[in-house]
């Protein structure tokens, strides 16, 4: 197990769930792909990474704290994390207001390269 490579997607962890968007991209290769586990598909790109959580934080507050990492293959870590969901004054979704994110168990999926993320999936 690459302990670096942990290290960083921990760190990403924390960083998501201050809000430093800036920190996590800096984890993130120039052309992630990343997961978007609110509208569905991939975003391509840094930029649109943020564009993507400039939305759902303007919509919906998640958290979401690690459990376990493992890998999977050399270039790849696949994370357990416990996603909780709040509205924006910090009360747990309820109903049509989910926006297809739940508090749930998860599994978050990075595929690293030379020390960055360069794609994250949700399964």
């Amino acid at each position: 197990m690459n302990e670096d490579d942990n290290k960083i997607i921990d760190e990403i962890y924390v960083r998501f769930n201050a809000r430093d968007i800036d920190g996590v991209l800096e984890a993130l290769d120039e052309d992630v792909a990343w997961a978007n586990a609110m509208e569905g598909g991939h975003e391509q790109g840094r930029e649109a990474v943020r564009a993507y959580w400039t939305r759902q934080w303007a919509v919906v507050s998640p958290v979401v704290t690690p459990k376990t990492f493992r890998n999977s293959s050399p270039n790849e870590i696949v994370v357990e994390v416990e996603q909780r969901v709040y509205d924006l004054e910090g009360r747990p979704l309820e109903g049509e207001q989910d926006h297809d994110l739940k508090d749930k168990t998860v599994k978050h999926i990075f595929q690293m390269k030379n020390g960055k993320v360069v794609r994250f999936d949700v399964a």
